[in-house]
């Protein structure tokens, strides 16, 4: 299995920044800096793989059938590449565009490696923090972690943590978020 690497908490944040990424602000809105974990992409491409693989079996066994119209040949020797090249490729084009970051102020995350959505939640609007790791995530020792609101647009999800990183960031942000209600903000 491969190796992923731990992201320790940071003094303004929590997580580790993204090499060469510095801590963007557009008007006083945080951009998320903080990759996921690599092992993400290992998990994504798995998920991938295990939709793919049997479709392109099942498409190969019809088409390798002695009885078989060239179209269908045809269409499987187009959709191989094709499907194995999603299942690889894509994985690593989404990690390369997810990003996190928890500041002072607000949780952000950047999901999304065709459309792309970038979602900030102050921490004045958070109402519940949760970890989830289904099977597959657990088998790669990664969680995600879901931040909710009263927003129509619903959570803001977080994929891919290392899960001793989604567990002290739940910990982390349950803390600030208790200490503005208790501040009566």
């Amino acid at each position: 299995m491969p190796q992923g690497t731990r992201q320790p908490l940071l003094r303004g944040g929590v997580g580790e920044a993204a090499p060469g990424a510095a801590p963007q602000r557009g008007p006083g809105l945080p951009r998320p800096r903080h990759r996921l974990d690599r092992r993400a992409v290992y998990w994504w491409m798995t998920q991938n793989l295990l939709v793919v693989v049997p479709a392109l079996a099942a498409l190969g066994a019809a088409a390798l059938l002695t009885d078989t119209p060239l179209w269908l040949r045809l269409v499987f020797a187009v959709l191989c590449p094709l499907g194995l090249g999603y299942a690889l490729l894509t994985p690593w084009w989404r990690y390369r565009a997810h990003r996190w970051d928890a500041t002072s102020d607000a949780v952000s995350a950047r999901s999304g490696w065709l459309i792309r959505e970038w979602r900030v939640v102050p921490f004045t609007r958070i109402q519940t923090l949760d970890t989830k790791s289904g099977p597959l995530q657990h088998l790669f020792g990664l969680a995600a972690v879901t931040v909710t609101t009263a927003s129509a647009a619903g959570p803001v999800t977080i994929d891919g943590l290392d899960q001793k990183l989604a567990a002290d960031l739940v910990e982390r942000l349950t803390e600030r978020v208790r200490a503005l209600h208790e501040d009566g903000t």
